[in-house]
């Protein structure tokens, strides 16, 4: 292969080949970076355009198995439906190029982006961006801004820019930036707060997944939020970084860009005397409109205000007026809160709407929590599982299958923005909220060796049911009594900016989202953030307006945090079908007594009190867990038993010594003695009687008393004969 442009970035080398393969796309890009080798290829159709306001863009991350050397798992041995995570980087891919295009380009468009080779290093959801766009500005597609990403991580303390997966997996930050030479687009960020690994020796029963105990490492995970300074600083630094990559792009990828196609731009004419009309003559009407919170409502009355003017103006076209009178509220809406600094429900730009928060609604589930904001509503149910549970799945970086823990599903069924929609599969928003949510409260979550699974099932949406989604996850969690380190909660924060003047709005509606530049989601705590999303409508922000938002959501959450802490005082356990989980400690040294003989003891245990028992043999921790709290208890109170039994004094036995034992089991080559201080000692076939003897139950049974005498000693056991 052949490679026209060679360029030497932060911790990357990327080469680039344009026009050796792929050659009938309208623009291709051929990338190798180490190992990793991706392919991307933009094509349009040029004989359709659509009408509606619209970009249609598809976005297509594929990833080859034969690209790390594996079959593809299962009974089909191809690639079959796309991962979560092809889906996530299709979408981070697609949210990133979708504002390069021209106003009014209406063309369908298809990006494909394959991964044929991967270097176990790379991070390919930046290298699949790049390529993207590269591809992109060569096109004969009239793009002639060059879009790529950058990724941050700390590890050891220290900031890294573009890291290796390695170090990646060794960060408490991981920061994805997307943007063109002058401005930021994008930002999707995760924080991990410490992370400190403990490998232990434990016993491990658990019937339903191990008969035979085993021994399994133990990993302790602190999280905490990232402070909203250090934040700015982070970005500051990888903002730079971008901004200077992608003028370097521009540089070098110009000198390929084919040909530019005249193609005929979609053209959106708004009637200008309709326009005016309504100004003049409905602007109350429109105001009336625009100040009912609830997005059914709102249209209802918009229609009708539409029927009204075609009653007065017979000779208009009902669609035509239908833009005119959107072009009028979204004037309105933006007007009256940069100049009136009120919002169109009523509310001051900093103000949260009303919150309700009901827990445990749902009596047969683990856990559930109604969480209602404005005319926002998620029911998030929580389920309990054990390790067999685990959502099991392999990148293609991995070296084997891993194990998925936490996971959080989002639902959006239409009836929830009033939409007679059938509920199909899950789509890629669906995917990506949910993925959001995980983000946001795993690092404040201790599984201990569960599987936790949350649904959040959209009842009404009006603005940011994925925050809604990760306050009313966070009380669900209280809710089945599952430790957290902090208090997590989500603000949707939005902005409007027009002729230098700019307001940020905390907890933005729908209609301000739809209407407004920003859409920028935050989740965290009090004292910092654990996970961020940002798509910014207006092609850039400042860091100084980032910083504002930030603190502005830093203080919505305060607030929201506060309704939740006092909330999860009402907590009532759905006792009878919450799995139950008791962590003690025990002396070490009593560990052996509550095994019991290849053991024994503990699977009496087990069976008794229907449990699952966890024993870790360095530090004596006992984790008993079960479908319900009346056998943990009991449990907990037979190993506590076993601990606290009187314990007979250790007698120092000599060789010839004589005492009476008691007969506790027979095997074919003898019997087990139990002595008078605890201690078992064997008496062989050959020595229980004078005369031979061919089975042992013909002379002795179990509970039988003899008399004994100490023969020897080999190591720590003792050899008995018959006194």
């Amino acid at each position: 292969m052949k490679y026209d442009v060679n360029l030497e970035l932060e911790n990357r080398v990327e080469e680039y080949s344009f026009g050796e393969v792929a050659k009938q796309a309208n623009g291709s890009a051929w990338l190798k970076s180490g190992n990793t080798v991706i392919l991307a290829a933009v094509v349009i159709d040029e004989t359709e355009i659509v009408k509606d306001d619209f970009l249609p863009l598809t976005v297509q991350y594929i990833e080859k198995s034969y690209a790390s050397g594996k079959i593809p798992g299962g009974f089909f041995k191809r690639e079959t439906k796309p991962s979560d995570f092809e889906t996530l980087t299709s979408r981070i891919v697609d949210r990133s190029l979708r504002p390069l295009f021209p106003k009014g380009f209406g063309y369908p468009t298809q990006i494909t982006i394959f991964v044929f080779s991967v270097d176990s290093e790379a991070d390919l959801q930046v290298l699949a961006l790049n390529a993207a766009s590269a591809a992109l500005y060569v096109s004969d597609i009239d793009i002639n801004t060059s879009v790529s990403a950058v990724r941050a991580a700390k590890v050891d303390g220290e900031l890294v820019l573009n890291p290796t997966l390695s170090q990646l997996n060794n960060s408490t930050l991981d920061l994805y930036l997307s943007g063109t030479k002058d401005d930021l687009l994008m930002i999707e960020m995760r924080s991990f707060g410490s992370q400190e690994m403990q490998m232990e020796n434990n016993y491990v029963l658990d019937p339903m997944i191990d008969p035979t105990l085993s021994i399994q490492s133990i990993a302790t995970h602190v999280s905490n939020a990232m402070p909203e300074e250090e934040l700015i600083k982070v970005l500051e630094k990888a903002e730079a970084l971008l901004f200077d990559s992608n003028a370097k792009y521009e540089e070098v990828f110009s000198a390929y860009k084919k040909d530019v196609l005249k193609l005929e731009y979609k053209a959106h004419i708004i009637n200008e005397e309709m326009v005016s009309y309504v100004r003049d003559n409905h602007l109350d009407g429109i105001k009336n409109a625009m100040n009912n919170m609830a997005k059914s409502e709102r249209s209802t009355a918009l229609r009708q205000l539409r029927k009204k003017i075609i009653l007065e103006k017979t000779e208009w076209e009902e669609i035509e007026l239908k833009d005119a009178l959107e072009k009028v509220k979204k004037e309105q809406v933006r007007s009256q809160i940069l100049h009136e600094r009120i919002r169109a429900d009523g509310r001051a730009l900093n103000e949260i709407r009303p919150i309700t928060i009901s827990t445990n609604v749902l009596p047969s589930a683990h856990s559930s929590c109604l969480f209602t904001r404005g005319g926002t509503q998620a029911l998030v149910i929580l389920t309990i599982g054990g390790p067999k549970d685990a959502q099991m799945f392999e990148n293609l970086t991995d070296e084997s299958t891993q194990n998925e823990n936490f996971m959080v599903h989002y639902n959006f069924p239409g009836f929830s923005v009033g939409e007679a929609s059938p509920v199909m599969g899950t789509k890629r928003r669906e995917l990506g909220h949910g993925n959001l949510a995980k983000r946001a409260l795993e690092p404040i979550v201790d599984l201990d060796g569960q599987t936790v699974r949350l649904v959040s099932e959209v009842l009404e949406s009006n603005g940011s049911s994925s925050m809604a989604t990760v306050c009313g996850g966070y009380m669900a969690l209280r809710a089945a009594d599952i430790d957290t380190n902090d208090t997590v909660a989500g603000i949707a924060m939005g902005m409007v900016s027009e002729d230098g003047k700019y307001a940020i709005l905390s907890d933005i509606m729908g209609l301000e989202d739809h209407d407004g530049d920003m859409d920028f989601k935050v989740t965290g705590s009090k004292d910092g953030i654990t996970a961020m999303q940002m798509d910014i409508k207006l092609g850039g922000i400042s860091l100084a307006v980032l910083q504002e938002a930030l603190y502005q959501a830093k203080e919505g959450r305060a607030h929201i945090i506060d309704i939740m802490l006092e909330a999860e005082k009402e907590i009532e356990f759905n006792d009878g079908v919450l799995p139950s989980v008791d962590l003690f400690h025990i002396d070490p040294s009593f560990i052996g007594e509550i095994i019991g003989q290849a053991g024994k003891t503990i699977r009496e245990i087990i069976e008794k009190f229907e449990v699952a028992i966890d024993i870790d043999k360095k530090v004596g921790k006992v984790k008993v867990t079960g479908k319900n709290k009346t056998g943990v208890a009991g449990a907990r109170e037979h190993i506590e038993n076993i601990i606290n039994a009187p314990k007979q004094a250790k007698i120092e036995y000599k060789v010839g010594d004589k005492c009476k034992g008691v007969v506790k089991k027979i095997v074919d080559f003898g019997a087990f003695i139990g002595l008078p201080d605890g201690t078992d000692g064997l008496l062989h076939i050959s020595k229980i009687s004078n005369e031979r003897v061919e089975k042992v139950s013909d002379v002795v049974s179990e509970g039988d008393e003899i008399e004994v005498e100490i023969l020897e000693f080999k190591g720590n056991k003792i050899s008995l004969g018959r006194a």
